[in-house]
């Protein structure tokens, strides 16, 4: 029983405007039939149809007329309901609807998934931020919303001088981890990198006020300053009875004011749109207020652009609407940031840090716009590895756009934040993340904790090496160099391949809680769909992936081999430890060699792993269910007395001696030992059990739990080993 990653078998009820039909699948959606195995030609538009906003619009209310239907062959809850929230279609009519989740009213953070349908209606797959139905004891809860704030005062991180009232704090469900939980989540304002009126979200459990998750709600590139770059260019404006305003018609509508430097708290509050009597703008240097809003208006307008032409997507939304900008906020602002609470852009005039550079180059609007796409697509968490995801998805398209621009003055590259007129010349570099002695280049059990626009580098690198492959070259005027985690060397599929190949993985597979491995499955996926499952795009992203020590790359489909490791192999935490017959039986490589029946393998704070960050999290439901974790092609070794060894932890509700929630070690379908609620300890014990009996065999190992109807019991392990 698969409780976390149900899609029953079965037809569903004819609904309004056609039927849904149900068939069981996989988390993941089997490849689109549309690219021929082995083929290499690109998809258009990502392989998506172009769509007008009513055609949007009706797909998305049909969606929603579905849901409930949708919802119960899911194997989700009476509690629970689904909301459409976009609706892509492919090129051969099949469908992908994302939809957001709520538990008795309450919003579910974490709950978001995405449905695959073919044309005809039947569903192929699902991917889902939590597998399967949201259970939590009760929404009465044991705090009040003033109690949360207080409590997210005392966690916040990100801001100093912390403030939050009782109107701040919202009751929801949080499912990011594997147990959801009654929460609250608060927005706390203090002093932070964005400034004086920095705004964070701080997730505290409803019962103990723990804090759950934390992280910025100014998703905004820090220390960016730029603008006066683009030179003369030609910009959409909209003419008047008394002349003409920066409204770009062509694109949304979209809006350029002058924020006359309001506060970041209000930006808006002495807003006015620019406007005059010629159609001329600016002046080319900072002493014009009107030379940022030309080149915010280009940069937002060449982001519309790109995504259009590429993707055939309309908007950030995708449904053609633009979204205003802001320029000349506050005071000595080096920063520029997307809010999706009221759909704009702000962008800073800089400061003495940067010579007093407009933070509004095109890098930097491509970026900004990028965010609103993610939260209106895969909306990934700001936090942990997903939070590195979304940072990196928006250097991936501000540089994208960038390149789409071709602009003299700001030629395309890799670098990000270039123009800024930053003491170390850039913010980012996509080809080398580590060259500013803090970003991360290959991916390792950390990366979840550090700060995201420095984890985002491990996917900034991955989409360089998919796009550009290794060795050095110069690309816009810059140097660029391709050096890997791995020491291997391969070309890459061109930048187009590979942005067509992430927009799909983004919009199509990931959801809110996607992680690097997640990313990487999301990613060879897409490319699948797009090239063919045996093209050589697909095997070149598994490439890229294992440079950056996610994942291992798949067989050359060239030869039906795998592709042979660098002679000197540099060590990395997709080595194995010496002498453990088992592949990654620590976890830090996330679900690396192991089988899983649901999201087990994990690196949730919500419970500690005995060593590094990843354990594997079995059971916990109180109710029932069964869960498998298994490796197959074991090889036991042939002398000695083999044994395996393990840490274990069990917490449970239970009491007394009686087994009723157990997990069994099992070799070759034999279980070789039991444990249970009864043997519930304070913390990690190692347990050993003797393989004497398959010495010099090769063997399928299986942890085994089932939990019974009433009490949980949980179960984490980590650090196996046989030897």
């Amino acid at each position: 029983m698969n409780r976390k990653n149900a899609l029953a078998a079965g037809v569903a009820a004819a609904l309004a405007l056609g039927s849904v039909t149900m068939v069981a699948t996989q988390s993941t959606a089997a490849p689109q039939p549309t690219a021929a195995t082995g083929s290499s030609v690109a998809q258009p538009g990502a392989g998506f149809k172009a769509m007008t906003a009513d055609a949007r619009g009706e797909a998305i209310r049909t969606a929603g007329r579905n849901a409930a239907a949708t919802a119960r062959e899911l194997g989700l809850g009476p509690d629970e309901r689904l909301v459409a929230k976009d609706v892509l279609i492919d090129a051969d009519g099949a469908r992908h609807v994302r939809y957001d989740r709520t538990y008795r009213g309450l919003p579910v953070i974490g709950g978001d998934l995405v449905v695959h349908l073919a044309e005809d209606g039947t569903i192929t797959g699902s991917d889902l931020a939590h597998q399967g139905a949201v259970r939590i004891a009760g929404t009465t809860p044991k705090l009040t919303a003033a109690d949360a704030s207080a409590k997210a005062v005392k966690h916040a991180k990100h801001v100093k001088k912390a403030k939050a009232g009782s109107k701040d704090s919202t009751l929801v469900v949080y499912a990011v981890g594997k147990i959801p939980v009654l929460a609250y989540r608060s927005t706390v304002t203090g002093e932070g990198e964005t400034g004086p009126a920095s705004r964070e979200a701080v997730i505290v459990d409803a019962t103990s006020g723990a804090a759950l998750d934390q992280y910025e709600l100014h998703q905004s590139v820090t220390g960016t300053g730029n603008g006066v770059t683009v030179g003369q260019v030609s910009i959409e404006t909209t003419q008047t009875a008394g002349g003409y305003t920066l409204t770009d018609a062509a694109h949304g509508g979209t809006i350029v004011y002058d924020s006359y430097n309001s506060p970041q708290s209000n930006p808006r509050q002495n807003a006015r749109p620019f406007s005059k009597t010629t159609n001329s703008w600016g002046n080319g240097t900072a002493s014009s207020r009107e030379s940022a809003a030309v080149d915010a208006s280009y940069g937002l307008a060449k982001t519309w652009d790109y995504y259009k032409n590429s993707f055939n997507r309309s908007g950030i939304r995708n449904d053609g609407r633009g979204a205003p900008a802001y320029v000349h906020v506050d005071n000595s602002l080096v920063n520029a940031f997307y809010d999706d609470n009221c759909f704009c852009m702000y962008f800073g005039d800089g400061s003495s840090q940067n010579g007093n550079t407009p933070v509004t180059a095109v890098d930097v609007a491509g970026h900004e716009m990028s965010h609103g796409v993610t939260a209106a697509t895969a909306n990934l968490t700001y936090s942990g590895e997903s939070g590195g995801l979304n940072e990196a998805t928006s250097d991936i398209f501000g540089t994208m756009v960038e390149f789409y621009a071709n602009n003299a003055g700001d030629p395309g590259d890799y670098y990000i934040g270039e123009k800024l007129n930053m003491s170390g010349g850039y913010l980012r570099r996509m080809d080398n993340p580590a060259a500013d002695g803090r970003s991360l280049s290959c991916w390792n059990s950390g990366a979840g904790s550090v700060d995201v626009h420095l984890s985002s580098g491990i996917g900034n690198h991955f989409f360089y090496l998919a796009a550009e492959g290794t060795g050095a070259k110069t690309i816009g005027g810059r140097s660029h160099t391709g050096t890997t985690c791995n020491n291997d060397t391969f070309a890459g599929i061109g930048k187009d391949k590979a942005a067509a190949v992430w927009y799909r993985a983004l919009t199509t597979y990931m959801t809110s809680t996607t992680n690097y491995s997640g990313a990487r499955t999301a990613t060879l996926q897409a490319a699948a769909d797009l090239y063919g499952t045996n093209s050589q795009e697909r095997y070149l992203v598994s490439k890229a992936w294992a440079a950056v020590s996610v994942g291992t790359a798949l067989p050359d489909p060239g030869t039906g081999t795998p592709t042979p490791s660098p002679s000197t192999p540099t060590p990395s935490p997709t080595t194995p430890p010496s002498g453990n017959a088992l592949t990654n039986g620590s976890f830090e490589q996330g679900t690396s060699g192991w089988t899983q029946s649901d999201s087990i393998i994990t690196n949730s704070s919500l419970q500690p792993a005995r060593d590094g960050s990843w354990y594997a999290w079995m059971m916990g439901y109180g109710a029932d269910a069964i869960e498998s974790l298994s490796q197959s092609n074991v090889a036991v070794p042939s002398t000695g007395t083999p044994k395996l060894t393990f840490w274990l932890k069990v917490t449970t509700q239970e009491s007394g001696s009686t087994a009723y929630d157990t997990l069994k070690v099992n070799v070759n379908g034999s279980t070789l030992a039991t444990y249970s609620n009864a043997a519930a300890s304070s913390g990690y014990v190692q347990k050993t059990v003797d393989l004497s009996a398959y010495k010099g065999q090769t063997v399928k190992l299986e942890f085994a739990g089932t939990e019974d109807t009433y009490l949980s019991t949980i179960f984490l392990l980590d650090g196996i080993t046989i030897g």
